[in-house]
């Protein structure tokens, strides 16, 4: 089949564009009261929204990009015949998903906080910065296109920056796998394999089923268009350290245990790679540290096979088995939120910080839902009974084990607590500039 050719200039560059490192961004939440004063929000925006364009050589590393919820696209006047043509995944709120995602206990829909409480989110602005001068400067779009229309409200928000040692909280280096998407330009880099096909992440392009990925209404809505599931996780950092210095002996088993539980390195290199030692040349080299697979590891002896990169990203290990793999890819961009906790601190301080993720998938029930639902929390795909992802998933009494290979016996720990904790996400529409733009004008 020939290679599909994307609307760069009509995607939103969320899609494409990797953020800049270091980061400012933000996740600007509004409640649309009034449908006229939504449309003009949309219609102050649009000139400043940031397109997929020049993604691998951008003038300027930052960028606006803009979503809705189901019940915005109600707010914005969008009628029932188009409305209920939507996903079922995204036509209900992600809070009464709960069963499905495994948002239980702490992680209950009733503790959450992204949005603030007797508000609602229908529409959001995402934005990324290099630098607080320019953060600040986007961030006044934002504000100036709410200038003079009470019917948008202010529904509650998230600031991100890149802590001071360039990792994530519990101090691994992050955003290092993504898919590359036919048609987006370039070359693949080693390790991210052969091009994914565009319709599992943009609406208008056949996916990896063969079939046109769409929406419903005119193609004017959904084309080049997609859907961006977003879930702010709270982490426990003290928690996180105190379980790893309870179950190691020193610092050298802390890091092989932070190891095991990810499957890389806290430098990003991957066990794959290096299962004995951490080894920062393969780290800092862009050649080295994707390019690894699963299939030569069965038993997951150098990688864990519940490890969490192998189970949100199996790669080949699942090639012998009845599981596509790639219908359930997803491309992941996460920032960090909150101060980190200071170095050696073991006890909780009682501040909020964790990682904000946004998935982007064209089908979020087979993509987004399916790797939380199946990959994340629960073990039967790598025969591993209840067992979840030990770090990103939901334990409670009797699945909080986590078992790997190793010498001279098997590594069975037990009673893992929850170190992240659900604090609120959405399913949300991605549209188009032309997408938007149709908004804007009323359809």
């Amino acid at each position: 089949m020939d290679e599909q050719q994307l609307d760069l200039d009509e995607i939103q560059g969320i899609v494409l564009r990797d953020r800049p490192m270091p980061y400012v961004g933000a996740y600007l939440l509004f409640q649309v009261d009034d449908a006229q004063d939504g449309r003009e929000f949309l219609r102050r925006l649009l000139p400043h929204v940031t397109s997929a364009a020049d993604w691998q050589h951008p003038s300027h590393k930052t960028w606006l990009n803009v979503v809705a919820t189901h019940h915005g696209l109600a707010q914005l006047g969008l009628p029932a015949s188009i409305l209920d043509g939507f996903p079922e995944e995204f036509r209900i709120s992600m809070r009464e998903r709960q069963d499905a995602l495994g948002d239980v206990g702490d992680s209950d829909p009733s503790h959450w906080d992204m949005v603030a409480k007797g508000s609602r989110f229908d529409l959001g602005l995402l934005l990324m910065a290099p630098d607080e001068a320019t953060f600040a400067a986007t961030t006044a779009i934002g504000e100036a296109a709410l200038d003079g229309l009470p019917g948008i409200q202010r529904a509650g928000g998230i600031e991100s920056r890149t802590p001071a040692n360039h990792r994530e909280h519990f101090g691994y280096v992050d955003g290092i796998s993504r898919p590359f998407i036919e048609g987006q330009g370039g070359t693949p880099e080693p390790g991210q394999g052969e091009p994914a096909r565009a319709g599992e992440f943009i609406l208008g392009y056949v996916d990896e089923l063969g079939q046109l990925a769409t929406g419903p209404g005119p193609d004017a809505l959904w084309r080049n268009g997609s859907y961006v599931s977003i879930r702010k996780l709270q982490q426990n950092v003290a928690q996180f350290r105190s379980w790893l210095r309870n179950n190691a002996a020193n610092a050298d088993e802390q890091e092989l245990l932070a190891a095991k539980l990810v499957g890389r390195w806290r430098s990003g290199c991957p066990l794959a790679l290096s299962p004995d030692n951490d080894d920062a040349s393969i780290a800092q080299d862009p050649a080295q540290v994707n390019d690894f697979t699963f299939h030569d590891d069965p038993v997951g002896r150098h990688t864990p096979p519940g490890c969490h990169i192998r189970r949100v990203n199996p790669r080949d290990a699942l090639q012998d088995t009845m599981v596509d793999v790639r219908i359930h890819r997803l491309l992941r961009r996460g920032s960090s939120y909150g101060p980190p906790l200071p170095a050696g601190v073991l006890d909780d301080d009682g501040v909020d910080r964790g990682v904000v993720l946004t998935f982007v998938n064209a089908h979020p029930g087979r993509q987004f839902e399916f790797v939380q639902s199946q990959w994340v929390n629960d073990g039967d795909f790598i025969s591993a009974g209840r067992e979840r992802d030990p770090v990103a998933g939901h334990h409670e009494p009797g699945n909080n084990d986590y078992r790997y290979p190793a010498r001279p016996v098997r590594r069975h720990l037990q009673g893992l607590p929850a170190f992240v904790v659900t604090k609120g996400g959405e399913h949300t529409f991605l549209p188009s500039l032309t997408g938007l733009r149709w908004l804007a004008d009323g359809g």
